[in-house]
């Protein structure tokens, strides 16, 4: 990219210098929350970093609905498809226009890029060179996703224009492209201590520079585990620097978590999504397993009770008794909260509306990351491992399920929680006989035991780590490639002859528009960096533990 970040990366210094002159670019007069106290420029900054923030978790609906919900969110283990979708990704028999979106949808790839060009423009005007290292930072947060789903994109040569007609980049160089980025915007925000952003700016973090710093080293981090099979020597290092403390630290409690907090005046895009028709997205079966096992007070966080007239004219029936009483399942367990099998073999809303629904209000932030997903990432590095993350596994293990419970006002049953040495998830009951399994969820405790195995350890942590991460769907699909927990139930119908029932869809197929607009270079993308032909069972490059 020929824009002022390669700029920087060339010879930052002078920039650097002027920088720490002109961090107030939106000080403006006694009150800058207010629209009228900005110039034209920073009405225009305002527009561009929000548009930019808007490609990481979609404020389009029907992006979200896509990326976050039917792909991520399926894949990953956390919903279930709540409408009669034939063809779908949790299916493994998604349609083009499905499998286009991340790569193909304006509102990610060229709403991302054409947004930094607007940022860059600014940058040079005012000689402030900050918010182009937010941007940046947000800029890896949204396309991980996108390499993730993919594996070998195209990322290097995309102009400021967002067009994607260029060849590709290897996921490997990719993820070190990510890594030299993230170093060289954590150095500008470190050397720029005192810059100031307008909250109107930066709806994750208010202005404050040192959590966008935390944030730069948390996803850091992510990406370092997400290697780890792949490139274990680099993993290791761009894990170990990214909890440096000379490098401004982690996020470590939940005021640090990155959330975009857009939705004060305007409705969650997620929820919308989930709440189409007869509910287009219902929690999994999976979910209600683990969380009803687990006797997980998050539960009614996470769900409605079945039944719950969440929306007009669904007639939703709860699963209970004359007398009032929850019916149970044939092992005990309540019905009071109970999940859909993901890739039903039959569909009707007339028994649907009667299963639990996503329990999000409409304010919610979009979250990006949280505390106890660092934690998590951390454990996981020390215990399986072996990385110095400046603590111990079973500390950070036990961490991050409090994080989590605190930050959904649980945090009463943390102690319980974390001592029970004897739970484990309930067994999966269809309550209306559509979509039955007889199978058993592996038998994986809750209280942390330094005497397990590295793998055992392993299940255990991303175990906790996917319940924590509830809703964040994509990354969920990645751990679970990654490392093959936490077990998630074979869907009940498998569309394609390529995907293993028992492992899912380990990428999605380029889309056809590739092979017509960007032929030579997809072709090419395939022949040299895929290792494998362009379907959902191909793996990424990341996606290499072995036995896997």
């Amino acid at each position: 990219m020929k824009h002022i970040f390669n700029k920087i990366l060339a010879g930052g210094a002078v920039l650097l210098t002027t920088v720490a002159c002109t961090g107030n670019y939106l000080d403006i007069n006694s009150n800058q929350s207010q629209p009228g106290d900005l110039t034209p420029d920073g009405f225009a900054l305002v527009s561009s970093m929000t548009n930019i923030c808007s490609t990481v978790a979609p404020s389009d609906v029907n992006c979200t609905q896509f990326v976050d919900c039917l792909l991520g969110g399926t894949l990953g283990g956390y919903f279930s498809d709540g409408a009669n979708f034939t063809s779908s990704y949790v299916r493994n028999n998604a349609p083009n226009n499905w499998t286009e979106v991340f790569l193909k949808d304006k509102k990610i790839i060229s709403t991302l890029f054409t947004n930094l060009s607007m940022v860059e423009g600014f940058c040079e005007t005012s000689g402030d060179i900050v918010p182009m290292a937010v941007a940046n930072i947000i800029k890896i947060a949204a396309m991980h996703r996108v390499t993730d789903c993919y594996g070998p994109i195209p990322y290097s040569a995309i102009g400021f224009e967002g067009a994607i007609k260029t060849p590709y980049d290897s996921q490997e160089d990719v993820y070190n492209k990510f890594f030299e980025e993230l170093a060289a915007a954590r150095q500008i925000l470190l050397d720029n201590p005192t810059a100031v952003m307008s909250p109107l700016v930066d709806k994750v973090y208010g202005g404050d520079i040192s959590n966008w710093v935390r944030f730069a080293n948390s996803l850091q981090l992510r990406l370092a585990l997400r290697i780890s099979y792949a490139n274990k020597e680099l993993a290791q290092a761009k894990a170990e620097d990214a909890i440096d403390p000379k490098n401004g630290g982690v996020i470590e409690t939940n005021d640090q978590n990155a959330t975009w907090k857009n939705y004060q005046t305007s409705t969650n895009s997620m929820r919308t999504a989930i709440m189409y028709n007869a509910h287009d997205t219902r929690p999994s079966a999976e979910i209600a397993c683990y969380l009803n096992g687990y006797k997980d007070p998050r539960i009614s966080k996470y769900l409605t009770e079945s039944g719950s007239p969440e929306s007009p004219g669904l007639n939703g029936k709860p699963y209970k008794n004359d007398d009032g009483t929850w019916m149970t399942a044939p092992d005990g367990t309540s019905l009071q909260y109970v999940g859909i099998r993901r890739g039903w073999e039959t569909f009707s809303t007339s028994w649907s509306v009667n299963f639990s629904d996503v329990n999000l209000p409409g304010t919610t932030p979009a979250l990006w990351m949280n505390a106890s997903e660092v934690c998590f990432l951390r454990a996981e590095g020390a215990a399986v491992f072996n990385w110095d993350m400046r603590g111990s596994a079973e500390s950070f293990y036990n961490d991050g399920i409090r994080l989590s419970m605190e930050d959904y006002g649980v945090a009463d049953g943390y102690n319980t929680y974390i001592n029970d040495a004897t739970s484990v998830p309930a067994k999966f009951y269809d309550p209306e006989g559509q979509n039955p399994w007889t199978g058993v969820i592996p038998a994986v405790t809750i209280k942390w035991d330094e005497t397990l195995t590295a793998e055992q350890k392993q299940q255990k942590i991303i175990t906790q780590k996917w319940i924590a991460n509830w809703k964040l769907g994509n990354e969920a699909w990645a751990d679970y490639r990654r490392t093959g927990y936490p077990f998630l139930i074979p869907v009940a119908y498998n569309g394609s002859n390529v995907v293993d029932i028992n492992r899912g869809p380990q990428r999605l197929p380029y889309p056809a528009a590739e092979y017509t607009d960007n032929l030579t270079n997809v072709q090419s993308a395939v022949s040299n960096y895929l290792n494998g032909p362009d379907n959902l069972a191909t793996k990424v490059w990341w996606a290499c533990k072995p036995g896997l």
